[in-house]
């Protein structure tokens, strides 16, 4: 069974079970790498991942939409299965620099301080940004720092 069946099959369960969910969702993976969306995915699962960031400037290059409040998601694991259902609570644009330890708390990674926050997402945002924009991290680059909830899990 393709991975795109198993995402429709996996809404489908779900709303049998909550049924006023629309059908409009997105489906995506945490991260750049299969084990990074399988251990972004697990801290989600145990409700300690609440929030995640994304390059704001990647939206336009890779014609998606910015996420909205109320929007579901299905999140997949490192091989493109469906594992859990979030809905998006906040959605706050701020450049690199500023952004929060409130937020870098919500998203549940490494000693959830704002240090590492930005030692690990400078990383992640240099790779993503050589390979996608053709050009270095900035600290002054759009974030867009997306909280959320999760309502529903394989596990």
């Amino acid at each position: 069974m393709s991975n795109e069946t198993k995402i429709k099959l996996f809404w489908e369960e779900y709303t049998q079970l909550h049924p006023q969910a629309a059908d409009n969702y997105e489906a995506w993976a945490f991260g750049d790498s299969p084990q990074m969306a399988d251990e972004l995915l697990d801290l989600v699962i145990r409700r300690i991942k609440t929030g995640t960031a994304s390059n704001y400037e990647i939206y336009a290059v890779c014609d998606e939409t910015l996420p909205q409040i109320g929007r579901h998601s299905i999140l997949l694991d490192g091989r493109g299965n469906p594992q859990a259902v979030i809905v998006t609570t906040d959605v706050q644009i701020t450049p690199f620099d500023e952004v929060g330890a409130d937020f870098a708390y919500s998203e549940g990674e490494d000693d959830r301080t704002l240090e590492s926050w930005r030692h690990e997402h400078e990383k992640f945002f240099s790779r993503e940004s050589l390979a996608f924009l053709k050009k270095p991290f900035d600290p002054k680059m759009k974030v867009v720092c997306e909280n959320f909830r999760l309502l529903y899990s394989k596990s």
